[in-house]
């Protein structure tokens, strides 16, 4: 079992969502985070896993992390500071799909200056759910 680590989530539940729908966060991905639903496609759960890193919920991040890949622990780097996501192209990992996989760029900025993480993340279905499998520099 994954021992989840304390959030890092502050503010107003009706602040839009990190992961650019255009929805508050409680009614987005926030659901997700807190358990109260499950990502309905690997898109999906890209979207919510960039917003937990956004919000710094490692339990999240975690939880929705394959049990081969996941590590024990997750540490956050306190000075990054994610500013936007880019979903550049999906395949498969629809509502019917076992596997699936995004590539996005996700913008940050560290240090005062800007920079991007590239990667195409590979998502499958464990015990019925999207989990994140892997990434490869996109």
């Amino acid at each position: 079992m994954v021992k989840q680590p304390r959030r890092r989530v502050s503010g107003d539940a009706e602040r839009p969502c990190p992961c650019g729908a255009e929805r508050p966060y409680a009614a987005c991905c926030g659901r997700l985070h807190r358990g109260d639903a499950d990502a309905a496609t690997a898109e999906a759960l890209m979207r919510s896993r960039y917003a937990a890193f956004v919000v710094g919920d490692t339990g999240y991040l975690l939880r929705s992390w394959h049990s081969s890949t996941r590590p024990r622990r997750l540490d956050l780097d306190a000075g990054l500071r994610w500013t936007g996501l880019e979903i550049v192209d999906t395949e498969r990992g629809g509502l019917f799909d076992a596997a699936g996989a995004v590539e996005f760029r996700a913008h940050h900025r560290a240090g005062g200056r800007p920079g991007t993480q590239s990667e195409r993340s590979r998502f499958v279905r464990e015990d019925g759910r999207w989990v994140y499998l892997d990434g490869s520099p996109g």
